[in-house]
């Protein structure tokens, strides 16, 4: 049952459909509840975007605990509406959502409230050998360790200790492009690291990386006003990454009929797509402005205005007060609105 998205889309799905996690509690506290163990997996889908609660487009999952202290979250990164998971970040978000928990059940000897002169994260190094090999020292914790070997970095336990290097036969600028998105990754989960000048460089950046920055802009949005200033960077009729990404798609399908006239089912699967975006375009039309307003009706923004309301006729009444300088112009204050009054008798 969870590999049927994945069947479904045929040819486009990865050759690696399964997502797993397995998630242990600390031997040294009681183990988890099933209840408890079932909430965890839940949080963990949650937290990496596989299954929100809210999505029903969301990853098929299934949790299974078939022994003490642990549970296995499965699932399939090929989504119900066909689309795939990206599972880029996955392994930062799991362990931020594992430290939580931890947090919550008391299971940390330090807390989340404690202060950054009491916990400091390890300090890390990455640096380049006179050989040219790009070594990250000081990774004594499994959070590092994870976030080094998903920026390419293969760990190394010896009598040196456990050590993270990049393979011998990574080209100098993808040396130096690992590193520095590696650094960026271990700060972000706030660790101290001494990265060699000499592989500190403007990372690679790509459109799927913009637009990760962007859904990172999203998540962090604080009000509508905010939101609305992001997707317009997304969805912009004249300039925004969805026309462009139309345009591409049209392009294509053109492209291809003009090096070869046969390949008609190829550019007419192109020209599709891009006409499907042309709708979506059409949909989303007016949904900037619709995410503007709704920052207007949200609760509280009509008592703003009120109070604001009234300072501007505070402001006025003193200004053309008995002993203020003269105006202008009389002016005469607008009657306060009447608060509305629905059939229940309650001011709304």
């Amino acid at each position: 049952m969870l590999d049927t998205p994945a069947l479904r889309i045929g040819a486009r799905a990865p050759e690696h459909p399964v997502w797993m996690c397995s998630v242990r509690s600390d031997p040294r506290h009681p183990d988890l509840s099933d209840a408890q163990w079932a909430d965890v997996a839940r949080r963990l889908v949650t937290a990496t975007g596989l299954a929100p609660a809210d999505d029903p487009n969301g990853c098929r999952w299934a949790a299974i605990r078939n022994g003490d202290r642990s549970v296995h979250v499965v699932a399939t990164v090929v989504r119900e509406d066909g689309s795939l998971h990206g599972t880029y970040r996955d392994p930062f978000h799991v362990q931020a959502e594992c430290t939580r928990i931890a947090a919550e059940l008391g299971h940390l000897t330090r807390t989340v409230t404690t202060t950054a002169k009491d916990h400091r994260m390890p300090a890390i190094t990455i640096s380049a050998g006179p050989s040219g090999s790009v070594v990250a020292t000081g990774t004594s914790d499994d959070l590092s360790a994870t976030l080094l070997r998903h920026a390419g970095f293969k760990q190394i336990d010896d009598w040196h200790g456990r050590r993270h290097r990049l393979p011998t036969t990574t080209p100098n600028h993808e040396a130096a492009a690992c590193a520095t998105h590696a650094a960026e990754m271990l700060r972000a989960a706030r660790y101290k690291v001494d990265l060699d000048p000499r592989l500190d460089v403007e990372p690679l950046t790509t459109v799927g990386q913009q637009i990760l920055d962007l859904t990172d802009e999203l998540r962090g949005s604080t009000d509508f006003a905010e939101l609305a200033g992001v997707l317009d960077q997304l969805l912009d009729p004249d300039n925004g990454m969805l026309v462009r990404l139309q345009e591409a798609l049209e392009t294509t399908s053109e492209q291809i009929t003009d090096l070869d006239p046969d390949q008609v089912e190829l550019s007419d699967r192109f020209g599709f797509a891009s006409d499907q975006l042309v709708e979506f375009q059409a949909d989303l039309a007016e949904a900037v402005e619709e995410v503007q307003r709704a920052g207007s009706s949200a609760p509280g923004a009509t008592a703003v205005r009120a109070a604001d309301d009234l300072r501007t006729r505070a402001a006025l009444a003193r200004s053309t007060s008995p002993g203020a300088p003269a105006a202008a112009a009389p002016t005469r204050l607008p009657p306060v609105p009447a608060a509305s009054v629905g059939p229940t008798g309650r001011t709304r």
